[in-house]
C-alpha cells in the first residue's frame, strides 16, 4: 500500500484505536489498513462486538488481511484500560493509538449540570490522560486525538464538549514538549451520521451550517487524516472544510474571531439599510419616530431577526402572532435571537427573554418598554403576566390542559361580570366582575395559584 510503514504504522506492531466500533473509528481502522499496512488492530468501545456493525467491520478487516482484537472498555477507567493494555502481546507491541471515542450532550451555558458535564468530559479528559499516563513509555510512533473545532472556534450550545477536545488540543503539544508523538485533529462537521451526532436534528446541521462548516464526507476526512500524518510536528491541527461565501455572508458579531482575518474588509453597501453602521442606531430610528411608526420598526426589527435565526429568506414568512416555540426554537435559537435584539437596542436582556414574550408581537411590544417609548398602559404588567402563562402551555399534560381551559372559562365569567361570587370556583380566587376592576395583584394570584403557572 501506498505510503506504507509511515510513523511505522504498518511495521507490525499493534494499533489501538478507540472507539473503534464507532462511525469514526470504523472509518479509521478501514483507512489504516488499506493505506498503510497495519496488519493488528486492537479496536475498544465501550460495546466491544455487541456494538452495532462490529461483526461486519471485523469481517472487512479481516478480509483485507488485517488481524483483529475487538475489546469491551471503559478506557476512562484507568485500571481497565491497564488491565487491558496487559493483553497485548510482547512480539507486537502497541505502537500507535488513534483516539476518537467522544459523546455529545449540547445545552446552553446555564443548564449545564455537574453530571451532564461529566458525561461528556470522561471519555475526551480522563481516556486521553489514561491513554496518555499508560503508553508514556511505550515508545508508541504515533498518538493521535479526535478532537473538534468546537474547541478552537467555540459552537452553540456545547461548552461542554468544547472544554474536552480543548484538553486533547492541550495534552498532544504537551507530549510534544515531553519529547513524545501527540497530535489532534480539531475534526469539522462530517456528513455521515454517528452515535454522538445522530442525536442532532435538522435545526442543530442548520445553525452549523450557518458558521461556515462544511460537511466532510468520509473520504476527504481520510485525505485530511493523511495530511496530519505527514505533518507530526504540528501539535493541533484544525481539519475542517469551511464555506468562505458563508462566512462572507454572515454577519460579523457572529463569526468567530479566528476566522475574521481570512475574510476580506466588508464592502460599502449605501442603498440599503444594511450597510455598515452610517445611519442612526434602531432606537435613534424609533425616538425619531411617532408612536404608530415606533412599534412598525421594531417589529420589522425583531420579525427580521427571528427570520435569520430560522434560516428563512424572508421576514414576510414569520407570523407576528405565532409562538417561537411553535416556529421551532429550541433553547440555543433562543439565546441567539436574545443576542441579536440586545444588540439591536444595545441592552442586556433576561436570558428568559424569549419565552416571557412568545410571540414576535409580543417580543416588539416588550422591547418597546424597554428602551422607555411604549405608551403609557396601567394595566401593562397583567398582559405582560399572561404572556409568560402563555408560554408555559405547550410543557402542560393534556389532563392539565384540560382542567386548565375549565379554569380558564371561570376567568374569563368573572372578566366578562357572569361569573357569582358565590361559586365554589369564585371562592378560591378573587371575585373580580370585570377587566377594569380587577388589579394587577388579583390577576397575578389567579394566575399564579389557578391556572399554576408561577
Amino acid at each position: 500500500p501506498a505510503d506504507s510503514g509511515l510513523w511505522g504504522l504498518g511495521a507490525g506492531g499493534t494499533v489501538l484505536v478507540t472507539g473503534g466500533t464507532g462511525v469514526l473509528g470504523a472509518a479509521t481502522a478501514r483507512h489504516l489498513v488499506a493505506r498503510y499496512g497495519v496488519e493488528r488492530l486492537l479496536l475498544v468501545s465501550r460495546s466491544g462486538m455487541d456494538a452495532a456493525g462490529a461483526a461486519d467491520l471485523v469481517a472487512d478487516l479481516e478480509a483485507a488481511g488485517a488481524r483483529v482484537e475487538v475489546a469491551a472498555c471503559d478506557v476512562a477507567d484507568q485500571d481497565a484500560l491497564a488491565d487491558l493494555l496487559a493483553t497485548v502481546p510482547a512480539q507486537h507491541p502497541l505502537s500507535a493509538v488513534f483516539h476518537t471515542a467522544g459523546v455529545l450532550e449540547d445545552a446552553t451555558l446555564g443548564s449545564l449540570t455537574p453530571a451532564g458535564l461529566a458525561r461528556v468530559l470522561r471519555p475526551k479528559v480522563d481516556a486521553a490522560w489514561n491513554l496518555h499516563h499508560l503508553t508514556r513509555g511505550a515508545g508508541l510512533s504515533a498518538f493521535v486525538l479526535f478532537s473538534s473545532v468546537a474547541g478552537t472556534l467555540g459552537t452553540p450550545g456545547q461548552a461542554n464538549y468544547a472544554a474536552g477536545n480543548t484538553f486533547l488540543d492541550a495534552l498532544a503539544q504537551y507530549r510534544q514538549a515531553q519529547g513524545l508523538p501527540g497530535v489532534s485533529l480539531a475534526w469539522g462537521l462530517w456528513e455521515e451520521a454517528s452515535g454522538m451526532t445522530g442525536a442532532l436534528t435538522g435545526t442543530d446541521h442548520d445553525r452549523l451550517t450557518r458558521s461556515g462548516l462544511v460537511p466532510l464526507t468520509t473520504e476527504e476526512g481520510m485525505t485530511l487524516l493523511d495530511a496530519a500524518l505527514e505533518r507530526p510536528a504540528d501539535g493541533a491541527l484544525v481539519t475542517a472544510r469551511l464555506s468562505m461565501a458563508v462566512l462572507r455572508a454572515a454577519d460579523a458579531a457572529q463569526t468567530s474571531p479566528l476566522l475574521r482575518g481570512l475574510l476580506p474588509a466588508p464592502k460599502r453597501r449605501t442603498t440599503t439599510g444594511l450597510a455598515e453602521n452610517r445611519g442612526p442606531s434602531l432606537v435613534q430610528q424609533l425616538i425619531d419616530q411617532q408612536p404608530p411608526e415606533r412599534r412598525k420598526t421594531l417589529l420589522e426589527a425583531v420579525t427580521g431577526h427571528v427570520a435569520d435565526v430560522l434560516a428563512l429568506d424572508s421576514r414576510g414568512r414569520v407570523d407576528v402572532e405565532r409562538g417561537f416555540l411553535q416556529m421551532g426554537f429550541d433553547s440555543l435559537m433562543a439565546v441567539e435571537l436574545r443576542n441579536r435584539l440586545g444588540r439591536a437596542i444595545d441592552q442586556r436582556l433576561p436570558s428568559t427573554v424569549v419565552f416571557d414574550h412568545p410571540t414576535p408581537n409580543a417580543m416588539a411590544e416588550f422591547l418597546l418598554r424597554k428602551v422607555g417609548l411604549a405608551e403609557s398602559s396601567d394595566h401593562q404588567p397583567v398582559f405582560d403576566e399572561i404572556d409568560r402563562a402563555e408560554s408555559s402551555l405547550s410543557t402542560i399534560t393534556p389532563e392539565a390542559r384540560a382542567n386548565l381551559a375549565r379554569r380558564l372559562e371561570t376567568f374569563l365569567q368573572k372578566l366578562n361580570g357572569s361569573g357569582s361570587d358565590t361559586d365554589t370556583d369564585a371562592a378560591a380566587s378573587p371575585a373580580m366582575t370585570d377587566i377594569k376592576s380587577a388589579t394587577d395583584d388579583e390577576v397575578f394570584d389567579f394566575i399564579d395559584n389557578e391556572l399554576g403557572l408561577s
